[in-house]
């Protein structure tokens, strides 16, 4: 079990921002995580990736405890947050060498992700020059730079032109071959392209979780209605 989630529950002040939720990912799988802009997706994200550490409930990244084993448990994951934090003034692979250097990962190796996400041509560019979607790539790299069994990825296509677009969800799917995969969107083509499992959050809590194959998707029973009728208010 890659992810596990039991009874996750946060609140800031009297609002319950997540709901007492239950999800485990396996291997090998590409979920979406899907919702409504405040469902709680990011919330959730970043409690799993460690950035938030007061909450109810247990959350468990290759069965080490988030809270107990905190650094353990970040090692196992890559993740590109929603608002992409990078250090505009450096040049990309300046960056993304900075970043490799931090978990002791080789230059050759760090060579081999640039070229994997597509960033060879800009690497000696420095990151404010980059259009957005350019951007996003070198947020990916810094996230796949240590080889983690895990990818959390929030918003990862924002920004990218059509040909970018389905080079990042290649990319992805080779990632699930091996690796656990969780992505949030807003574009639910792109769910139904790449994963094989969706979750969707409404309010703070878990509306739908299931394998994509055992929805019958079709033009009358298309994800996007799904999704319209399971987070109405």
């Amino acid at each position: 079990m890659s992810i596990k989630v039991t009874n996750l529950s946060k609140s800031y002040d009297s609002f319950k921002v997540v709901n007492d939720i239950n999800f485990s990912i396996n291997r090998g799988e590409i979920v979406g995580f899907l919702g409504p802009n405040g469902a709680g997706k990011s919330t959730v994200m970043k409690i799993l990736t460690g950035y938030i550490t007061e909450f109810q409930g247990e959350v468990f990244i290759n069965e080490k405890s988030v809270l107990k084993n905190s650094i353990e448990s970040k090692k196992e994951i890559g993740y590109l947050p929603e608002h992409n934090p990078l250090y505009l003034d450096m040049y990309v692979k300046e960056y993304l060498a900075f970043q490799a250097s931090i978990y002791g990962v080789s230059k050759e190796k760090t060579t081999l992700t640039i070229d994997k996400v597509g960033l060879a041509t800009q690497a000696n560019k420095k990151i404010k020059e980059l259009s957005k979607g350019y951007r996003q790539r070198v947020g990916l790299a810094a996230a796949l730079l240590h080889d983690p069994s895990i990818i959390i990825l929030d918003e990862p296509t924002t920004g990218l032109d059509p040909n970018q677009l389905l080079d990042v969800r290649e990319l992805i799917k080779n990632l699930g071959k091996k690796k656990t995969v969780l992505f949030s969107t807003h574009i639910l083509q792109e769910v139904e392209a790449i994963c094989d499992r969706v979750i969707i959050i409404h309010k703070g809590k878990i509306v739908l979780d299931q394998y994509l194959k055992s929805l019958n998707l079709n033009d009358n029973n298309s994800l996007e209605n799904l999704f319209g009728e399971l987070t109405q208010d």
